[in-house]
């Protein structure tokens, strides 16, 4: 919950501030549920002064972790700004959720952040997933450092923790300290710096003590020490640094640790930091890391910007005198605040009682309609998690929020209302686990659809669906994890609602041809209705919809009901006739018929073509039919046989596979009915580990296996 006070003051005090972006850096933590990135956040917003003492995960009494939902599950469930200052750098420390699901809120933070702070924990090593986020930074170029945490864990292995993520991520990856043990030959108790061979002694706690190195440290380090100066050296702009020191040369410190900086910022070199976030070790040494090694945004290229019609404009730069363009990295609604939005300004800088153009575009088929408008920026605050401190400005390449946007969604861009612009949109996962949603009152309607606006506002990885077919409301999401936390968010808002089953639009055809006599006669009292129809039903090929052929001759059925026949045909197709599903690729031909002078009527001639259509159905063989989706499966090479032998098993017809090649992904191509691919999201998760990743799309209806059509019928008749 937002902490606010009034509407001039909001709680907390002691906002950072810059004037300068080369001052700032932008990190995002990165890493597997239970790695420990919430928890080191806190020690190190803690370390700094930043907050009196670290809050607890388990608790719900961390900074980040303010979300209801994040706090019953205990665990992250969403994005989360907190900076701290480390002597005159700014840090904005962008903590993410661990878990799969949330995919969405980490590609928010990676487009918020301009380093990448993988934390790995000592006890659990590398998972896959971690492995391909690696692989996902390493494709934008995207800087990148490691943590080892939980060392004060029973089980923790650094030793082996160091290893994997050396096998995993490559050999740039090397340590720039090294654990030092008690005396009880247990617990992490110092540091020593391999490149500076000084020791950090926290056995007396934080801060640590520093010192020079006893010479019986020297020797078990010497591998390592030689290992990551020639690792420096190989990223050097000198060449002659390596001659030199092939040569016997020794290379000073100081011509060291600008080379290291260099080589960290420009995303070739990975240093590794043993951190104990329960004991403070390392927590400075990593900050040192953050603030000299990491990038400024003005060394981050910057995203591709457009004007709102697509027209080219000149690249960003990170100026704060430049023209206003700024992104809305997340979007929350707070019931005291309202909407807040984080924000991370690229270029120029952002003021209060500043009028903005708030643009949205590209993403309508998430149900994110295209839209712009002019909203007045009243304050401009700086996050510490949920809590808002008031701030005169923020400047380009730092991050801010911005509260009561009546627009502004997730993935909008902010500029100057005199010189609107639209930012490239990152690239997001498309939500592939449906949910269908009902509310239980009347009166909960309402309120579930207000609340499922802003929730769609703030999550661009929910799609809302109202199946026009099936007649469900649907939410597409990103696994079971999300799928409870947006349940979760709704029934707290006050919304009573059930779940059922996910439906999947089937259609029906005839599969041979039929006739149909349709006879609509009633007479009791007053105006009588007489109607009488006789048509002949053909099946077409696929895709080829409905066709109406008029055949009467000699007047049998007038020709001012001919329409009528036709439209009571079309409302008993739409109805369905075997399965309650819409009727398609079928010829109707009106060849006879009766009327009255009378008693005939446009509503009679609609009954009896209706009536005709449901006789034909009685002779002629209904076909029920399924779509069928093109999948394309993104998983490891080991997982490719398992992957096909369950698709065959789901009724799918494997089209073939493409290696990867070494360290890159297979793709697995199959065609496989929707029916069997409603919960194939966490299906395929608990199949290949958490690392197989899929797209679909539609490509034709083909016939129901007759077993399974039949239990179909059955289900429609028990229902009816």
């Amino acid at each position: 919950m937002a902490q606010k006070t009034s509407e001039k003051g909001l709680a907390g005090a002691g906002a950072p501030a810059v004037t300068d972006p080369g001052r700032v850096r932008n990190v995002v933590l990165v890493g597997h549920s239970g790695s420990g990135k919430t928890t080191l956040v806190e020690a190190l917003l803690s370390a700094s002064g930043t907050i009196p003492r670290a809050g607890g995960v388990t608790e719900g009494t961390t900074v980040t972790d303010h979300d209801p939902a994040a706090i019953r599950q205990q665990r992250s469930v969403a994005l989360a700004c907190a900076p701290l200052m480390h002597g005159d750098v700014k840090i904005n420390l962008l903590d993410t959720p661990g878990y799969a699901d949330f995919v969405g809120e980490l590609r928010a933070g990676l487009r918020a952040a301009d380093g990448a702070l993988f934390v790995v924990s000592a006890v659990d090593g590398v998972d896959d997933s971690t492995v391909s986020l690696w692989e996902e930074c390493a494709a934008v170029g995207m800087p990148r450092a490691v943590a080892i945490t939980r060392l004060d864990h029973p089980r923790a292995d650094y030793d082996q923790a160091l290893q994997d993520c050396q096998e995993a991520f490559g050999e740039n990856v090397m340590p720039i300290y090294q654990p030092m043990l008690a005396d009880d030959g247990q617990a992490v108790a110092g540091l020593l710096g391999l490149i500076t061979l000084r020791v950090l002694d926290y056995s007396a706690g934080y801060p640590p003590r520093a010192g020079e190195a006893e010479p019986e440290h020297l020797n078990p380090i010497s591998d390592d020490r030689n290992t990551l100066i020639e690792g420096i050296i190989a990223e050097s702009e000198d060449e002659t640094l390596m001659d030199r020191y092939l040569g016997g040369e020794m290379i000073s410190t100081d011509a060291l640790i600008p080379d290291l900086e260099k080589a960290v910022a420009r995303g070739n070199f990975y240093p590794v930091v043993p951190v104990c976030a329960g004991t403070g070790v390392g927590l400075d040494a990593l900050l040192d890391v953050i603030a000299s090694g990491f990038p400024s945004p003005l060394e981050h290229d910057l995203p591709v910007v457009t004007g709102v019609d697509g027209s080219p404009r000149p690249p960003l730069t990170c100026d704060p005198s430049g023209p206003l363009v700024a992104e809305v990295v997340r979007t929350t609604i707070d019931r005291h605040v309202g909407r807040v939005s984080l924000v991370r300004v690229f270029s120029g800088t952002l003021r209060p009682d500043q009028t903005l153009h708030v643009s949205g575009h590209g993403m309508a088929e998430r149900g994110h309609p295209d839209h712009d408008a002019d909203e007045r920026v009243a304050h401009v605050y700086s996050p510490l998690g949920a809590q808002l401190r008031e701030v005169p400005s923020c400047l380009a390449g730092d991050l801010c929020a911005i509260t009561k946007s009546g627009s502004a969604e997730t993935g909008d861009t902010l500029s100057s209302k005199d010189d609107p612009l639209l930012m490239e949109p990152w690239r997001m996962p498309e939500p592939l686990l449906p949910i269908a949603v009902v509310a239980k009152t009347r009166s909960d309607e309402d309120a579930l659809a207000k609340n499922l606006a802003k929730l769609v506002a703030g999550d661009p990885t929910l799609r809302l669906e109202r199946n026009a077919e099936t007649h469900q409301l649907v939410l597409w999401t990103m696994g079971e994890s999300h799928a409870d936390v947006v349940l979760d968010r709704l029934r707290s808002g006050g919304v009573e609602l059930d779940t059922e089953p996910v439906k999947v639009a089937l259609r029906e055809t005839f599969g041979s041809g039929a006739k149909g006599h349709g006879r609509h006669v009633k007479q009791s009292g007053g105006h009588g209705q007489y109607a009488v129809c006789d048509i002949e039903v053909e099946p077409l090929p696929r895709g080829e919809g409905f066709q109406f052929v008029d055949r009467v001759v000699g007047g049998a059925v007038p020709h001012n009901y001919i329409p009528s026949v036709e439209k009571g045909v079309r409302a008993q197709l739409e109805r369905g006739l075997a399965a309650g599903c819409p009727v398609v690729d079928v010829k109707v031909t009106l060849y006879d018929g009766k009327a009255h002078s009378v008693d005939s009527s446009d509503a009679a001639f609609q009954t009896a073509g209706a009536l005709a259509l449901r006789a034909a159905a009685e002779q002629g063989h209904i076909t029920l039919l399924e779509p069928v989706d093109e999948i394309v499966v993104r998983v490891p090479e080991s997982y490719v046989g398992a992957v096909m032998s369950d698709l065959s098993g789901r009724r799918g017809r494997p089209m073939g596979s493409e290696s990867g090649g070494e360290g890159e992904a297979s793709l697995v191509r199959a065609e496989v009915p929707a029916t069997e691919l409603v919960r194939y999201a966490v299906e395929l998760r608990a199949l290949t580990s958490g690392t197989g990743t899929f797209t679909r799309h539609y490509i034709r209806h083909e016939p129901m296996p007759p077993h399974l059509a039949e239990a179909v019928r059955k289900e429609h008749a028990v229902a009816r």
